[in-house]
C-alpha cells in the first residue's frame, strides 16, 4: 500500500490559509441570525455605543439585544429596521450576507461548527469566541474544525466519492495487470508452512492455515446481519456464518478474514482505503484457493495446447466460476502475456464488477466509474441470458468501436437473481482459448444511443405519448454511503455479539 504523505505544519495557520476566503453556509444566500447578530455588534461598537444605549433607543432590554447579537434569537423585520436607524445605517446594510470583518467571519464559522451535531457528539466543551480570544487562537480553532469536518466527510463517503475511489483503484489494477506479487509471495509462504502439496484447498487446509496464524474458526448462527465474518482479536477466534451456501464460501470467508491479519491492515481512514483492503483480502483468498504455482502449470499447459478454459481452473480447485475467472485475470497478463477483461453483470445488464486491460470500452459515468452502468444488449455478457441452456458457457465474437473481442460467459444463479460472469480477450489472442471456433457473432455500436438504448423509431412513433412506466426508485440512489469506520456495519450488534460469545 502507498505511504501516506506527511502532514506539514506551519504554525497556527500558513500564509496561504490566512489569505483563504472564509466560507460559510450562508455566503451564497440570505443572511442567517448569526451573521445579522455579528453585524449588529460590529455597527454598535463602531458607533461607540453600549448594549444599554442601543437597547433603550430601540425599546428592548439589553439582554434581548445580546441574544440577537449572539444569533440565539431571530429579530423581526420591524425591529431590525428600528435597530438600523438607531445605528445610523439602513436595513440593506444590516442584512448584508457577508460578515462585517474577517474576525467576525471566523467567529461565525466557529460558533456554527460548535453548534453542529457532529461536534456535540464529541462531548467537548465549546470555546466562546469573545473579544478576549486572540485572533491566532481563533484561526487555529477554525482550522481544526475544518479538518474535523473533512475527516468526517471522508469517513462518510458520498456515492460519488465511492465511485471515484473505485475508479482510481481499478486504474491502479490495470497498471499492474491485476497482479499483486507481494500478496502472491505471502500466500505461497503460508501454504509451504502448513504442508500444502497440491490440489484443491480443503476446509482442513484452511483450518491448518488459521491455526498456524494462531486463530480458531468457529461457525455461528447469530452472526450480525451487517457482517460477513467477525474476528475476535482478543481471543483469536474468527466467527463465520453457518455453511449453508456451500463449502467454498466458508473457505473464502475464512481466508478473507485472515487476510486482514496477514496483510497488516489497520482501521481504514477513509472509504478509498476500505475499498483497497477489500481488494487485497479478496486477492489473498483467491491466491490461496488457487495457488499460483499449480494454476500456472495448468494454464501454461492449456496455452501450449491452445485450450485455455475458465471451467478447467474452476474444476481443478473446486471453486466458483467467478473465483476462477477472477484468478485467471490475476495471472493471464503477467504470466501468459494475455490482455483480458472481466465482468459480472445482472440480468438487466447492470455492471457489478469489472476489470480490463485489453482496451475494451466499458460504459462509464463522468467520474470514470463503471459499476452501476448498463452494458450493451449485444455483448456476450447479456446475450448469454437469452440462450435456451443457461447451465453451460456461451462464447461469442463481438465487434465494438474499440475492436473485436471474443468472450465466454456463464450464468450464475444466486439468491439475488441471475448474474453472468464474463471473461474476454482481443481477437488477436483468441487462438489460445477453448471455444474460439464459435460462429456466434454480434455487433455493438455503443455508446451510440441508437445501438440499443433507444427503441426503433417506428415503435417510438407508434407509442409516442401513450406510455408512462412507473420507475422503480432504489433508496440507495438518494442516500449517502453507509456511515462508520467499516461502512454499513452495526457496531452495537458486533460488540454485543462478541460479548455474548466471549464467555463460551
Amino acid at each position: 500500500m502507498a505511504d501516506r504523505p506527511a502532514v506539514k505544519s506551519s504554525g497556527p495557520r500558513s500564509a496561504q490559509a490566512r489569505s483563504e476566503p472564509i466560507r460559510t453556509e450562508q455566503n451564497a444566500g440570505a443572511p442567517d441570525p448569526l451573521t445579522i447578530g455579528r453585524r449588529l455588534r460590529h455597527l454598535r461598537k463602531a458607533a461607540g455605543l453600549t448594549l444599554s444605549d442601543v437597547a433603550e433607543a430601540a425599546g428592548i432590554s439589553p439582554s434581548a439585544l445580546s441574544l440577537f447579537e449572539n444569533g440565539k434569537r431571530e429579530a423581526k423585520l420591524s425591529l431590525l429596521t428600528t435597530l438600523a436607524g438607531v445605528l445610523g445605517t439602513d436595513l440593506g446594510e444590516l442584512l448584508a450576507v457577508a460578515p462585517p470583518s474577517r474576525r467576525a467571519a471566523l467567529e461565525i464559522e466557529l460558533e456554527r461548527a460548535q453548534r453542529s451535531s457532529g461536534f456535540k457528539s464529541l462531548e467537548i466543551a465549546a470555546v466562546k469566541p469573545g473579544p478576549r480570544l486572540q485572533t491566532e487562537a481563533l484561526e487555529s480553532l477554525v482550522g481544526l474544525h475544518r479538518a474535523l469536518a473533512r475527516i468526517q466527510a471522508e469517513r462518510q463517503a458520498t456515492p460519488e466519492q465511492a465511485r471515484r475511489a473505485n475508479a482510481e483503484l481499478r486504474a491502479e489494477m490495470r497498471r499492474r495487470g491485476n497482479y499483486f506479487g507481494e500478496i502472491e509471495k505471502v500466500a505461497a509462504d503460508l501454504l509451504t508452512a502448513t504442508g500444502y502439496e497440491g490440489g484443491p484447498i480443503t476446509r482442513s487446509v484452511v483450518d491448518r492455515l488459521a491455526a498456524h496464524l494462531g486463530f480458531r474458526l468457529r461457525h455461528s448462527g447469530d452472526l450480525p446481519q451487517s457482517t460477513r465474518t467477525v474476528t475476535d482479536l482478543a481471543h483469536r477466534i474468527i466467527y463465520l456464518p453457518q455453511p449453508d451456501a456451500g463449502q467454498h464460501d466458508s473457505r473464502s470467508l475464512a481466508l478473507n478474514a485472515l487476510g486482514h491479519v496477514v496483510l497488516g491492515h489497520e482501521v481504514p481512514q477513509d472509504y478509498s482505503e476500505f475499498l483497497r483492503q477489500r481488494v487485497e483480502i479478496n486477492y489473498f483468498a483467491a491466491s490461496l484457493l488457487i495457488p499460483e504455482r499449480g494454476a500456472l502449470t495448468l494454464l501454461r499447459r492449456a496455452k501450449a495446447a491452445k485450450d485455455i478454459a475458465i471451467e478447467d481452473l474452476r474444476d481443478a480447485y473446486a471453486v466458483s466460476y467467478e473465483t476462477a475467472a477472477h484468478r485467471f485475470t490475476n495471472l493471464a497478463t503477467r504470466h501468459l502475456d494475455l490482455p483480458v477483461h472481466f465482468m459480472r453483470i445482472s440480468k438487466a445488464g447492470v455492471i457489478y464488477k469489472a476489470y480490463e486491460n485489453d482496451g475494451v470500452q466499458f460504459p462509464m459515468d463522468a467520474s470514470g466509474a463503471i459499476e452501476g452502468q448498463r452494458v450493451c444488449r449485444y455483448w456476450t455478457a447479456r446475450v448469454v441470458f437469452d440462450r435456451p441452456d443457461l447451465s453451460s458457457a456461451y462464447q461469442q465474437y463481438t465487434d465494438t468501436k474499440s475492436g473485436t473481442y471474443w468472450c465466454t460467459a456463464i450464468v450464475d444463479r444466486t439468491a439475488q437473481g441471475l448474474f453472468s460472469v464474463n471473461v474476454g480477450v482481443p481477437y488477436a489472442d483468441v487462438k489460445w482459448m477453448r471455444g474460439r471456433e464459435t460462429t456466434e457473432r454480434s455487433r455493438s455500436r455503443c455508446p451510440d444511443p441508437t445501438c440499443c438504448a433507444l427503441p426503433p423509431s417506428e415503435l417510438a412513433d407508434r407509442w409516442e405519448g401513450m406510455a408512462w412506466p412507473s420507475a422503480r426508485v432504489h433508496s440507495h440512489l438518494l442516500a449517502a454511503m453507509p456511515p462508520g469506520v467499516f461502512p454499513g456495519v452495526d457496531q452495537v450488534e458486533v460488540l454485543g455479539f462478541l460479548e455474548r460469545h466471549s464467555a463460551d
